[in-house]
């Protein structure tokens, strides 16, 4: 048994997504930290900091180190964060003389909020991919269906007559921004040491992120430890995204219960009256929007990252943002499914 929806026995069928998910396991966070601590170590010693013959060794450990999942799990417990038994075992696989190399001048926070800025990079990346599918999808029925009558409503009145491409246009424009908008977003290394001052550096400080950045294939930037607004721009686009899709989701319903303007594919199955089709993902998505809509006020919080470090606005993160990127995740799989369901929009 789950206490998430997204990882639930039964009800992920509904509101899982298989492509998404793996980015956020414990596998793959670890690789993530791994990739850091290595690029580190190469960054470090392309600047002298550390011997190459260390940056090798320690790119080698993290290449072949498996991580005792129990072990991180009762240190976590204790210390708050993963990182430093994972570093403390590192050091360990790694020998004492590439020990005192390896992690050197980074903290906690630069790899696990590098981690995420990893994998939020390549999930935004098929968020765009999704959203261009969805707004071709939606370029499809305008052109199958668009001159097709429909009835306006306003105030959830019926108002005057419009055509299928009128409530379409309402569909798809926001969707063609928010994918401008994915495409354009920059994903940063966080490295700033101890306190953000990457003191441990000196003056090789900014070459030094300039280079790790580069490895990690990040844009290279001050650290913003304590300046979470990155964080609750992305999180306000994915709401913005699930929002806009659950606008279409709930007039699908809406077109659904009035009868006769709209023909479906799919649909659910009813316990109780067999002649029912119910537009599942539809109302999927309006459920969705408004997940999202109430997760973001708690990103929003978080903002409140006292003094250069806080450990509650960021444990309110990781209980928070993976569950926002799911929650988008399944709203673009459902509104890609929608879009292909519609048979019919209008009248002729």
């Amino acid at each position: 048994m789950t206490t998430s929806p997204f990882d639930h026995p039964f009800l992920s069928g509904l509101l899982s997504d298989s492509e998404i998910a793996p980015y956020f396991s414990a596998e793959a966070d670890i690789r993530a930290m791994l990739s850091f601590e290595a690029a580190l170590a190469r960054a470090e010693a392309t600047h002298g900091v550390i011997p190459a013959e260390a940056a090798r060794a320690i790119g080698e450990t993290c290449a072949g180190f498996t991580p005792d999942m129990k072990s991180l799990n009762a240190a976590t417990a204790r210390d708050g964060v993963v990182i430093p038994d994972l570093v403390r075992r590192l050091r360990e696989a790694a020998g004492e003389e590439v020990a005192k190399h390896l992690h050197f001048a980074a903290t906690s926070q630069d790899v696990i909020d590098t981690s995420l800025m990893l994998r939020l990079k390549s999930v935004t990346f098929l968020f765009g991919g999704r959203l261009h599918a969805i707004v071709t999808g939606l370029t499809a029925l305008e052109r199958q269906f668009g001159v097709n009558r429909l009835m306006g409503h306003t105030r959830m009145q019926a108002a005057i007559p419009i055509t299928a491409a009128d409530r379409i246009a309402a569909w798809r424009l926001p969707l063609e921004t928010y994918r401008d908008r994915l495409t354009e977003q920059t994903f940063p290394v966080q490295f700033g040491g101890a306190a953000g001052t990457l003191e441990k550096l000196g003056a090789e400080a900014s070459a030094v992120r300039a280079s790790l950045a580069l490895e990690l294939g990040l844009t290279d930037e001050p650290q913003w430890q304590s300046r979470r607004s990155r964080l609750a721009d992305l999180a306000n686009l994915y709401s913005l995204i699930s929002g806009s899709l659950g606008k279409f989701g709930q007039d699908v319903v809406l077109l659904a219960e009035a009868g006769g303007e709209i023909e479906l594919a799919g649909g659910g199955a009813s316990s109780a009256m067999a002649h029912k089709q119910n537009p599942v993902a539809a109302e999927t998505l309006v459920a969705l929007a408004r997940f999202n809509a109430t997760q973001l006020s708690a990103i929003h919080h978080s903002l409140v990252h006292e003094q250069e470090r806080s450990g509650a606005a960021w444990t309110l993160e990781w209980l928070v943002l993976p569950q926002m990127v799911m929650a988008t995740a399944a709203s673009l799989r459902l509104a890609k499914e929608l879009t292909g369901n519609i048979k019919r929009l209008g009248t002729d």
